[in-house]
């Protein structure tokens, strides 16, 4: 077996429960290790990237129990790449955390490092139970997250976020039963091989669980009319924490593309394709709610968290679709918004952190230290979230329109994402100017006494270098990712991987 693969949960974990019990008092230490650890933990990603590149699955045994009974970790293309955009994303937030955002609070660091252990290990998990598993690992750290730093906005937030992500718990563990009843088995794999065999008598509780199933990934996707949740906890969330849950979404939408390829595609019977009817129209009233959301915003970060939604409903609608096409123009639109919707967060907390009272509300306020190089990065920002050219938003959108042209709905596609994107250039404009085109008319403000290092400059532009990178090289970055979509779509690679390999260990 191939012991690396167990690498990206483990390395986290290991560090968590160090910075706990040896270094949560000592800031330098702390640091140091957080730092070194999500350095690692990038390496290791960018290995098991450059291994799940040549095509092959490879699998991990943990206590060299046979499948379906033990529990089973898969590294295909598709789990590399979250790993790595896991690993780019938390090496930037750390970055920007650790110029001073950190000392707020004692535990930042090893809730930071659970966090990242928890999304890893979702990413990986060849099992549903273990989804649910690292799921929970993820929300309690991400709970703790949310409201560090403490706040009254922020505690509120925290309980309503608490509260629906428990209800999404209770309804995952619900659906997990029903699968398991008619198929004897939560192995994404052996489901594979299950699922077409249910008798028709059983066919109502399989369905049942399966749309349970999307409803809670729905959840973590925020969509409408799940997505309740995300505004009000993303824009009272601490900085750094919000730029992190940009990638929390995306758990959701993983989910639903390995779930509902693998388990419930081409070859599942009567449930093939069980999500794409409830799917689609979520979706694109998704993306309608949360652009006209953008439009609507108060504030940069209200503007970024309805940015998160709006993204959120291209993505899906894109995979709602299920071909390899619009998967593999999905993927390529999935990384694009994740470090987007990362940088604009961290943006939104250098305007709160430098405008007093106003924090990042949209109205006129003296002017700011770093006024200029901060609203060179919102320029850019915006420009990668609206979709408009040259960045990668513009290829994404791009590779969207022609990867849903065959679709029946693809009318629908063209009409909503062209009228959207307008309406989210129109917000992004109108944000940007009252922010700092109307405050740079006012007389400036008192210097702040505290006045951060480089850190969280550096954080935001290799944020924004990344969304430049996945624009200069479009071609092989959109080539890889059709490859890891043809992969989803022949999905007996996998299934040999798992039963197969696993079966020879007895």
């Amino acid at each position: 077996m191939n012991h690396v693969l167990i690498l990206p949960i483990l390395l986290p974990a290991v560090v968590g429960a160090l910075l706990v019990m040896a270094a949560r008092y000592d800031k330098v230490l702390a640091r140091t290790f957080s730092l070194a650890s999500a350095v690692l933990l990038l390496g290791v990603a960018l290995a098991l990237f450059a291994i799940a590149s040549d095509d092959s699955v490879r699998t991990y045994a943990l206590g060299a129990w046979p499948a379906p009974f033990g529990i089973v970790l898969v590294l295909d293309r598709l789990a590399a790449l979250m790993l790595v955009l896991n690993a780019l994303l938390g090496l930037g937030v750390l970055l920007y955390a650790v110029g001073g955002w950190d000392l707020r609070g004692k535990h930042f660091h090893p809730l930071f490092q659970f966090q990242l252990m928890g999304l890893n290990g979702a990413f990986l998990t060849g099992d549903f139970f273990n989804l649910f598993v690292f799921f929970e690992i993820l929300l309690i750290a991400s709970y703790g997250l949310m409201v560090h730093g403490g706040g009254g906005l922020r505690v509120k937030a925290g309980v309503q976020y608490v509260v629906t992500n428990l209800v999404g718990s209770s309804v995952f563990l619900i659906a997990v039963g029903l699968i398991y009843s008619v198929t004897g088995t939560l192995n994404m794999a052996d489901l594979a091989l299950k699922v077409p065999q249910v008798p028709a008598g059983d066919q109502a509780l399989l369905q049942t669980g399966a749309v349970l199933l999307l409803l809670v990934f729905a959840v973590k996707a925020a969509l409408v009319p799940l997505h309740f949740w995300l505004p009000g906890t993303y824009a009272n969330a601490p900085g750094p924490v919000a730029a992190l849950f940009a990638i929390m979404t995306k758990v959701g939408a993983y989910s639903i593309i390995r779930m509902y390829v693998l388990a419930f595609g081409a070859e599942a019977g009567d449930a093939a394709w069980l999500a794409a009817p409830w799917l689609l129209p979520a979706s694109l009233l998704t993306l309608v709610l949360g652009m006209t959301g953008v439009l609507a915003a108060r504030s940069l970060g209200q503007m970024a968290s309805f940015a998160v939604i709006g993204s959120m409903g291209m993505l899906l609608a894109t995979v709602s679709v299920f071909t390899q096409q619009a998967i593999g123009a999905a993927l390529y639109y999935l990384i694009h918004s994740t470090f987007a919707a990362g940088a604009l967060f961290l943006i939104a907390d250098l305007v709160a952190e430098r405008r007093g009272v106003q924090r990042d509300r949209f109205v006129a306020a003296p002017r700011f230290a770093q006024v200029g190089l901060i609203s060179a990065m919102f320029f850019v920002a915006a420009i990668g979230v609206t979709g408009m050219p040259p960045l990668s938003g513009f290829i994404g959108k791009l590779l969207i329109l022609d990867g849903v042209r065959d679709s029946a709905h693809a009318a629908w596609f063209w009409t909503l994402i062209l009228s959207t994107s307008l309406i989210a250039i129109v917000g992004f404009s109108r944000g940007g100017s009252l922010v700092f085109w109307k405050s740079h008319a006012l007389p400036p403000a008192t210097p702040s006494a505290h006045r951060p290092g480089a850190a969280p400059f550096v954080a935001v532009g290799g944020l924004l270098a990344c969304l430049v990178a996945l624009t200069v090289f479009a071609g092989p970055a959109h080539a890889w990712l059709e490859a890891a979509a043809a992969q989803l779509f022949a999905p007996a690679g996998y299934i040999e991987a798992v039963m197969g390999t696993l079966q020879e260990v007895r």
